[in-house]
C-alpha cells in the first residue's frame, strides 16, 4: 500500500514538473513573441523617424529652393522682364512700323503695336515650354499665366512714354526722334516692370509658372 502511494506521489510530482515545464515553455514563447513584436516595432519607429526627417529636409529645401518664395532675386526678375521685353519689342516695333507706313493715326498704330506685342510676347514663352513636351493648348495657358500682367504693365508704360514725348508718334520711321523715344520707352518699361515681376515670382505667379518646364 505504501509502495503504491509512493508511486502515485511520484507520478503526481512528475505531472507537476511537466506542468511547470510547460508553463516555462509558454512563458518563453510569450517572451519570444514579445521580442518579435519589439523587433517589429523598432523598424516602424525608425521608419517614422526617417520619414519625419525626410519631410523636414524636403520642406526646408523647398522653402529655400531656387524658386521658393523667399528665394526671388532681382536677377530672376530682370531676366523674366528681359524675356518679356524681347517679345514685346518685336511686336511693338513691327506694329509701329506698319501703322506709320500705312499712315494710320496714333490710336490705330498704338492698338496694332500693343496687339502684336502680346502675340510675340506669348509666342516667345510658348516656344520655350513647347520644347518641354506640352501641347499647344497647355503651352498657351502657361504663356497667358506667365506673361499677361508683365506685358500689360510694359505696354502701358512704353506707349505712355511714346505719347508723352513731344512729336515722337508723328515722327517718321527715318526720324531719330522716333527711334530714340521708342528706345527710351523700352528702358522705362523695363525699370517699371522688373519690380512687378519680382513681386509676381515671389508669390509663385508670373514667370514662376514657367520655371517648372525649364
Amino acid at each position: 500500500m505504501s509502495t503504491h502511494q509512493e508511486h502515485q506521489g511520484h507520478h503526481d510530482h512528475g505531472d507537476h514538473g511537466d506542468h511547470a515545464a510547460h508553463g516555462e515553455h509558454g512563458g518563453h514563447s510569450a517572451h519570444g513573441a514579445h521580442d518579435a513584436d519589439g523587433t517589429h516595432g523598432a523598424p516602424v519607429a525608425h521608419t517614422g523617424h526617417g520619414h519625419g526627417e525626410h519631410a523636414a529636409h524636403g520642406h526646408g529645401e523647398h522653402g529655400q529652393g531656387e524658386h521658393g518664395h523667399g528665394a526671388t532675386t532681382w536677377k530672376m526678375a530682370a531676366l523674366a522682364t528681359l524675356h518679356c521685353l524681347t517679345g514685346c519689342a518685336i511686336g511693338e516695333v513691327l506694329g509701329m512700323v506698319i501703322g506709320t507706313a500705312l499712315g494710320w493715326g496714333n490710336v490705330a498704330t498704338i492698338a496694332l503695336a500693343v496687339g502684336l506685342a502680346f502675340v510675340f510676347g506669348y509666342a516667345l514663352t510658348m516656344v520655350g515650354v513647347l520644347k518641354a513636351g506640352l501641347t499647344f493648348k497647355q503651352a498657351l495657358k502657361v504663356a497667358l499665366a506667365a506673361d499677361t500682367v508683365s506685358i500689360l504693365v510694359m505696354e502701358i508704360v512704353d506707349n505712355g512714354v511714346m505719347v508723352i514725348v513731344p512729336g515722337a508718334m508723328d515722327a517718321g520711321l527715318a526720324s531719330g526722334l522716333f527711334w530714340g523715344a521708342l528706345a527710351f520707352a523700352f528702358v522705362v518699361a523695363f525699370l517699371v516692370t522688373t519690380p512687378v515681376n519680382k513681386w509676381l515670382i515671389g508669390k509663385g505667379r508670373g514667370h514662376a509658372v514657367v520655371h517648372a518646364y525649364h
